[in-house]
Order: C-alpha cells, then sequence, then structure tokens
C-alpha cells in the first residue's frame, strides 16, 4: 500500500537530517517513493510504499516525531496521477 506522510514541521533542518538517516534505515519491503517540503520549510509530504499504515507511521515517527506532526493516510492509488506501481 502506498502510504502518505503529511507533516508540519517546527524544525525543518532536523526533520530533514532525520529523514535522511531514515532512508537508509527502512524496513524490508518499504519503499520510498516520494519526500517532497514546501518552501518555507513548514509542510511535507511523504509516500512510502509497505505493507501496513501502522508500520509506517511506526517507522516514521521513530525518526521525525520531536521535529514536526504527522498525520498518516492510505493514498489512493487507483486515481493517483504520477503515483509508481507497486
Amino acid at each position: 500500500m502506498h502510504v502518505m506522510a503529511v507533516s508540519t514541521i517546527t524544525d525543518n533542518e532536523k526533520f530533514w537530517g532525520s529523514l535522511k538517516k531514515a532512508y537508509s534505515q527502512l524496513p524490508k519491503g518499504a519503499r520510498w517513493t516520494l519526500a517532497v517540503g514546501s518552501k518555507d520549510g513548514t509542510k511535507a509530504v511523504n509516500v512510502i510504499v509497505h505493507d501496513s499504515l501502522d508500520n509506517v507511521k511506526s517507522f516514521f515517527e521513530k525518526h521525525a516525531s520531536s521535529y514536526g506532526t504527522t498525520e498518516y493516510f492510505e493514498a489512493d492509488a487507483a486515481n493517483a496521477v504520477g503515483l509508481p506501481k507497486k
């Protein structure tokens, strides 16, 4: 499943630094397909493909929760434009 992690960032530099480290520690079978932030550094959208929303949330929170607040959603992959296939 594709999971969207939509974040409100409180420390832009530390948030992205932690995610760069997290990228090298992806759980087996997970794939990070998108990481993009707003130009002002206050918002981010990440899309991670993995077996469950809860597993993505647990992984993402471990790395980024100190630097922002994140909401998690299963993406509507069937109606997405440009979303990579599994």
